[in-house]
């Protein structure tokens, strides 16, 4: 094909391709056993699978509501209530959308105009900042500390100014492992009252937290609530990404811009998959033990390594386990990561590209939503190393 050959000005001069994107199609040409994007190489739910067939089926293959089929926002509604005690009107509140990356993107678009500023915590997901700037927004960023990666609050609240009309949390944290506390949720409530914020909480790990902590949603405060939104993801729940499900929920008013954008981003989602979805989570038990399973997972990896020259970064949810290798290697971690999937055969995410500046913690993050005899073969070689 030939090029065109008039004049480009690029929205997003300074990206490059996804790191999880780089790091997987290496993983391919090198054979490599791949623990870095984060994906189960586990089998989703039969019956789960079995009910998207049925719906199909049935007939549930043509356009669903733009808001979402109106069986799974009861159960969302249904959940919200039990797991949380927050009330959120299934018609006006709730939104199904394509994945959780495209729930973020379109918060950003609703309500992020021309120099608006968006407050991000980094080491921060990797489309938050560019979903900002192609809506014409400024990022500030407030670096997590190390290496609990909690929030500097002596730093944060001097970032605020009459421009800042967003700011992005995450928990559980991707890519640390780390989670927002009861009083992190408090201070943070009470440094933005009486100010014209929107928060945009990505929980898309929710049921994904250890060691008996409580996953602490904006949903929980008040003042947090009134002015949030959260988003879920159907896919990390129940081990199915590629399905790209995943969900909105915020006030009434809030939720009737979202849904100006959505309209026009995506309209609607996929109608069996939603149908499945509704049925399969009245049985609550079909969600309530994901934490098991994965902080199993954890704990075998962990204990896998504990003769290696890694040392282990706390992870207290998702299924990501962060590595400090400073005791193998002075490289950076992108040099780092590379070397041991060519060399190796095993690989991970650096840290480095989820931070704005310079970032040099000699950290790799790696996925444990692996089968045992996955997670055998990555150890015994992280071992060796």
């Amino acid at each position: 094909m030939k090029n065109f050959n008039g004049r480009i000005i690029s929205k997003l001069p300074n990206e490059g391709t996804s790191i999880f994107a780089v790091m997987s199609k290496m993983a391919t040409e090198h054979n490599a056993i791949n623990l870095s994007q984060g994906f189960p190489d586990f089998e989703v739910s039969g019956e789960l699978i079995g009910l998207i067939h049925e719906n199909m089926k049935k007939g549930h293959n043509q356009y669903a509501p733009m808001t979402g089929v109106p069986e799974i926002r009861e159960r969302i509604a249904e959940k919200y209530l039990q797991d949380h005690d927050a009330v959120y009107d299934k018609e006006t509140e709730i939104n199904i959308t394509a994945g959780a990356t495209q729930a973020i993107f379109t918060v950003i678009s609703a309500f992020i105009k021309e120099d608006d500023e968006a407050i991000i915590f980094e080491p921060a997901y990797d489309s938050y900042a560019p979903a900002v700037k192609l809506n014409g927004g400024r990022v500030k960023y407030s670096r997590l500390t190390f290496p609990d990666f909690g929030i500097n609050w002596n730093e944060f609240p001097g970032l605020i100014n009459h421009r800042t009309k967003l700011i992005i949390i995450n928990t559980p944290h991707n890519p640390t492992g780390s989670l927002l506390k009861e009083e992190d949720m408090i201070k943070l409530e009470h440094i933005i009252r009486n100010r014209d914020i929107i928060i945009l909480s990505d929980e898309v790990y929710e049921h994904l937290i250890f060691d008996s902590h409580i996953h602490q949603s904006v949903c929980r405060f008040q003042g947090l609530a009134e002015r949030s939104f959260v988003i879920g993801s159907f896919g990390k729940t129940f081990h199915a990404t590629g399905w790209k499900m995943g969900y909105a929920l915020a006030p009434d008013n809030l939720m009737r811009e979202f849904r100006k954008a959505h309209q026009f981003i995506v309209f609607t989602c996929n109608t069996p998959v939603q149908m499945a979805i509704a049925e399969f989570m009245k049985n609550r038990e079909n969600y309530l033990h994901v934490a098991e399973m994965y902080e199993k997972k954890r704990n075998y990896f962990v204990k896998a390594l504990k003769k290696s020259r890694f040392s282990i970064i706390p992870s207290y949810g998702t299924y990501f386990q962060l590595l400090d290798y400073s005791r193998i290697s002075d490289e950076d971690d992108m040099s780092f990561s590379e070397r041991l999937l060519k060399e190796h055969g095993v690989a991970s995410i650096p840290v480095s590209p989820f931070v704005s500046g310079k970032y040099d913690k000699k950290l790799l993050r790696f996925c444990f939503a692996k089968q045992k005899k996955t997670l055998d073969k990555a150890t015994e070689i992280l071992c060796r190393i």
